[in-house]
């Protein structure tokens, strides 16, 4: 007992390796975050990849954690550039995949330097990071996986090398047949995540490797909760995704999720504060959801007929210079992307923010009654601890998967139709803007919204599931 008080005392450290995201970014901190709650003997060290594309801000935020949690530490990894042709590359995952690659030997060098100081007691990784495995095996440091998508997201991947194999063609030739995953509901080939949707995509091949690798690590943290998702957990948990493998023992600690306090944004929030209690529809798309001008025109003419009050955070259309796709986008000109008179006519009516909003702190609003999301798992998330109820907008990444589960499998979304064809008519928006607030339907999501809320709370709380799971992980470290 003494010798391990001794050797803690040297400075014990979990390594978390986030891919490039804001969204990858905030869920590995709130983890590090849940991790300290629970008071062990050692600091969180948190691995930041510099990346030459857009992926978002992150300095600001990387900055209030610093400022304010002292036991988690960033090591910033020097930049990569990569050559970047966005004429053949149809998916910013492609970029995501070759830049971690490159990433390895950075990394290696970085649990050297910091194997000096601290004893590594585990690396945990985003499940884009998987290429960090081949040297947390040189290092013989234990490895676990750490999911920011749901459980039904995992499932998925962890079948899809089986899909693979079982599948001769393409699946974006399969347009809407169903694809059968276990644990979920089925799902239209076309509603699966765009790099796996094509086998002569860089980026199906990335998917296929990111799938054979999470049965490799000593196990799998997932950002949701028991109640959340039992049938997708069941399925991972019985094998029935992985057939020909071991699955790894499966962790759900969630939800993990920014309480932001809204600073920098007192105009927003003091808006918010003058109207009425849940008469508020939100629409907010994440850092990288991006709409065309002649889409963000059909949004606008739709909010305007619901006759809705609506909060409205729109940034600036995507680049049509091929070469600035992937980088980031100069701030919106309202007045020149919105209908002539938009703002001034809905004056009365609803708030237009430039690019960003706090969205935690909007969301936790009681003006607040409903949310328009691009289903990112983060928001998800956000969303339901709330109690707020959705409209699925699904863009990019594995958005679309998710919009399959909300709306058939939880229950907690209406879909926007359209989303998944990647136009939306302005009379759609008016509907499901209006039906959220107003409708039956809208009340019967509200309702399971504020049920699926109590559940995650007791999940976080003491004797609850995702608490106990974390706490014996951090036994496991301790003891390693």
């Amino acid at each position: 007992m003494e010798e391990e008080k001794t050797r803690m005392k040297k400075g014990d450290t979990i390594v978390l390796y986030p891919s490039p995201g804001m969204g990858h970014l905030i869920s590995m901190v709130e983890l590090g975050k849940r991790i300290l709650e629970l008071n062990p003997p050692f600091s969180i060290t948190i691995l930041l990849t510099q990346a030459s594309f857009n992926t978002g801000s992150t300095a600001p935020y990387v900055r209030m954690v610093e400022s304010s949690f002292p036991a988690i530490t960033f090591i910033h990894l020097p930049p990569i550039s990569l050559p970047i042709d966005s004429s053949n590359l149809p998916h910013h995952e492609t970029l995501i995949f070759r830049l971690l690659r490159l990433n390895n030997p950075l990394i290696h060098q970085s649990l050297l330097s910091l194997s000096l100081s601290s004893s590594i007691l585990a690396i945990l990784y985003d499940s884009f990071c998987g290429p960090v495995l081949d040297i947390a095996a040189q290092l013989h440091i234990p490895c676990y996986c750490f999911s920011t998508s749901p459980a039904s997201c995992l499932a998925a991947f962890l079948y899809f090398p089986t899909l693979h194999r079982l599948t001769p063609t393409s699946f974006k030739d399969l347009h809407d047949t169903p694809l059968h995953f276990p644990g979920l509901p089925p799902v239209p080939a076309s509603a699966i995540p765009l790099p796996m949707l094509d086998r002569n995509d860089e980026a199906y091949d990335g998917v296929l490797q990111l799938s054979g690798d999470l049965s490799k690590p000593a196990g799998i943290l997932i950002n949701t909760f028991d109640a959340l998702e039992p049938r997708a957990l069941k399925a991972i948990s019985e094998g029935s995704c992985v057939p020909d493998a071991p699955t790894p023992p499966v962790y759900c600690i969630g939800p993990l999720i920014a309480k932001e306090k809204g600073e920098g944004s007192r105009d927003c929030l003091h808006w918010l504060g003058s109207q009425p209690s849940h008469s508020i529809v939100f629409l907010c798309f994440g850092s990288l959801g991006l709409f065309s001008s002649a889409q963000l025109i059909e949004i606008a003419v739709g909010l305007e007929r619901s006759r809705q009050r609506f909060l409205w955070v729109v940034r600036s259309p995507p680049s049509e210079d091929p070469t600035k796709r992937f980088l980031p986008t100069p701030e919106p000109d309202l007045e020149a992307l919105l209908p002539d008179g938009f703002l001034e006519r809905t004056k009365g009516q609803g708030l237009v923010v430039k690019s960003w909003a706090p969205q935690m702190a909007v969301l936790s609003h009681n003006s607040v009654g409903g949310f328009v999301t691009h289903c990112g798992w983060n928001s998800v998330l956000e969303a339901l601890c709330a109690g707020v109820p959705m409209v699925a907008w699904p863009l990019y990444a594995e958005q679309r998967l998710n919009r399959v589960v909300l709306v058939e499998e939880m229950g907690l979304a209406m879909p926007m139709v359209g989303a998944e064809k990647g136009w939306v008519e302005a009379e759609e928006v008016e509907k499901r803007v209006r039906g959220l607030m107003e409708s039956e339907e809208g009340k019967a999501l509200r309702e399971r919204t504020a049920q699926m809320r109590d559940k995650a709370m007791t999940a976080l709380g003491e004797g609850g599931s995702s608490r106990d799971a974390l706490t014996e992980l951090t036994r496991v470290w301790k003891q390693s």
